[in-house]
């Protein structure tokens, strides 16, 4: 199913000639640096391609012959048609090692072979015939003369290729070098044949699949380890799952642009890079990365998706009700081959509709200078260590990511991880509070046969559950003390709230005493009726015997009626300002 979705994204983007996409035989590749020669193959000049400011350097990319597979012992036989890397170029060794230099120079021996093998009339192309000569007088070893040498030895396995002085694109991407590879792709298959798996034609089998990187590295999306159990019937590496060369070609083409560095088609949260791509061309491909991602060029780009999302009903902006088919692939890199966090297909109008479900869940009461953010970047910041993404554990960032284009219920990891981290902090911010509450009213929204529990974006009076009583009456109790106590430096919260929230018997009778202490201080009469009066409203729902533990979900709730409650009491403090104003 995600091999023939991604054949059929390939299939509608190769129509689509303003796509780019690489047909097939071909790729796209960046190569930083280019060798200029002249028509009798002597050296010119390298040519650094690369563009933009220090790490932030691009090379340019070109449409090249594909790339082949190699590893293994043998892998310097294998090399690439015109271009390769500096050790198969120029046969320069990555280290002064005697092993790496013999290999280097076999490299490059291989590399002059797969030129020279050529059909006689490619060899004849100008810019063909002049990369023969080049080799043939040894002029590869003026290269490293020139000043940009350095630069380019720097990069490991830096690609390079070739560029005859006067002309403006490299020799590969000569129009007969190109129709040799488009007529290679056509010819009759020499090799294994079988049914293809995803096109349901026969068709010369794949053995070995190419790479896709991700993540920095490089990794097969689908490889069996030969002689290792995955053989059947005596078949070997991929003959066990037949694909057909064209077939593999357009699924790894479509994950590599997919994946590719100005994909605007991934989301990368946490160890997990999702792609996503829709049946045919929709709006929706191009928000949907708002909803999970941070775009440091549009910081707020998450909160205008969401506002987009929600005005469509009357907007139109996004089709809410489409049956347009939505593709979501959830991918991490492991020590072999690309391994699969979540697979999810659906309609668009399903996939938003649930999305919409998330933001509704989430919402809670804010600050009026909160700006809003709710993108799954800002819900892991919330409750991983040091606000860092990378800190939060394992696979959770993906559990959470299925949870929001599923609707199903977030991992229980979410709401323990968010506990830990509001005890580790001793406060309770807008974005944890809505996680809180999210979690808190889906689980009961799918699970709960009684009554189910609504927890309301603001505070609820009505609210009887001991946990978020409890919650109120500490917010209450801190507020009490920073009126009696201006510009104190540090409250009840950040010496209690752990125990306050979790084992309230333990620590609240102490607090009630302080409370009497503190409302004696204040010299507003009024205040202080007022104070007592939250404070019998808020007792009215709490059973005579104080608590002598909650649950991690009733810590939930806790940590919800202390953010509501405070919230309620900053909104009267600067609506009682603004009247005095």
């Amino acid at each position: 199913m995600i091999l023939q979705a991604l054949y059929d994204y390939y299939q509608r983007k190769a129509v689509d000639p303003d796509s780019g996409i690489a047909p097939e035989g071909f790729v796209w590749k960046e190569i930083p640096f280019v060798i200029v020669i002249n028509h009798e193959g002597d050296f010119i000049s390298l040519e650094d391609t690369r563009e933009g400011d220090g790490k932030k350097k691009r090379a340019k990319k070109y449409l090249l012959p594909k790339s082949v597979g190699r590893s293994g012992s043998n892998g310097w036989m294998t090399s690439f048609l015109l271009w390769d890397h500096y050790g198969y170029v120029l046969g320069h060794a990555r280290s002064e090692g005697e092993k790496d230099q013999v290999m280097a120079q076999k490299q490059m021996l291989s590399f002059i072979k797969k030129i020279q093998d050529l059909p006689q009339e490619i060899k004849e192309d100008n810019g063909v015939l002049a990369v023969i000569r080049f080799y043939d007088q040894r002029s590869y070893e003026k290269v490293k003369d020139s000043d940009k040498w350095e630069e380019c030895s720097k990069i490991i396995g830096c690609n390079m290729s070739f560029r005859l002085d006067g002309d403006s694109s490299l020799i590969p991407c000569n129009t007969s070098v190109q129709k040799y590879i488009a007529d290679q792709c056509n010819e009759n298959a020499d090799g294994v044949t079988g049914l293809c798996l995803i096109t349901g034609k026969k068709g010369e089998i794949a053995r070995i699949h190419s790479d896709t990187p991700i993540n920095k590295d490089s990794k097969k999306f689908v490889s069996f380890q030969r002689s290792s159990g995955y053989d059947s019937y005596g078949k070997e590496q991929a003959f066990n799952a037949p694909i057909s060369k064209s077939a593999e070609f357009a699924y790894t083409t479509a994950m590599n642009m997919l994946l590719g560095k100005d994909s605007i088609n991934k989301v990368q949260v946490g160890n997990t890079t999702s792609i996503f791509w829709s049946q045919k061309e929709d709006v929706f491909e191009a928000i949907f990365p708002s909803f999970f991602g941070y775009n440091k060029d549009n910081p707020d780009a998450d909160v205008k998706a969401v506002k987009t999302l929600f005005e469509s009903a009357w907007t139109g902006y996004v089709n809410t009700n489409s049956n347009t088919r939505f593709y979501i692939l959830g991918l991490s890199p492991n020590s072999a081959r690309i391994a699969v966090r979540f697979w999810h297909t659906g309609s668009i109008g399903k996939c938003s509709g649930n999305i919409k479900q998330h933001f509704d869940d989430l919402e809670i009461i804010r600050p009026s200078h909160d700006r809003g953010h709710y993108s799954l970047f800002w819900l892991l910041s919330a409750i991983a260590h040091e606000k860092k993404v990378d800190n939060i554990p394992p696979n959770l960032s993906g559990q959470i990511f299925e949870a929001v284009i599923t609707g199903g219920t977030y991992p229980a990891t979410m709401l323990q991880q968010t506990i830990r981290r509001i005890r580790a902090t001793q406060d309770v911010t807008r974005v944890q509070a809505g996680i809180l509450k999210a979690y808190l009213n889906r689980f009961h929204r799918i699970y709960s046969t009684k009554e189910k529990e609504t927890i309301t974006v603001a505070l609820d009076s009505n609210n009887i559950n001991p946990g978020y009583r409890l919650g109120r009456l500490f917010a209450v109790l801190e507020k009490i003390q920073e009126e009696a106590n201006p510009g104190i430096n540090a409250t009840i919260r950040d010496r209690f709230y752990g125990a306050a929230s979790s084992t309230p018997v333990t620590v609240f009778s102490q607090l009630l005493k302080l409370k009497n202490h503190h409302l004696a201080k204040l010299d507003n009469e009024g205040r202080k009726v007022n104070f007592e009066r939250m404070l019998s409203d808020i007792f009215a729902g709490i059973d005579a015997s104080m608590p002598a533990h909650l649950a991690m979900e009733d810590q939930a709730r806790f940590a919800i009626g202390y953010y509501h409650q405070r919230q309620a009491l900053f909104t009267k403090s600067s609506s009682n300002n603004e009247s005095k104003n």
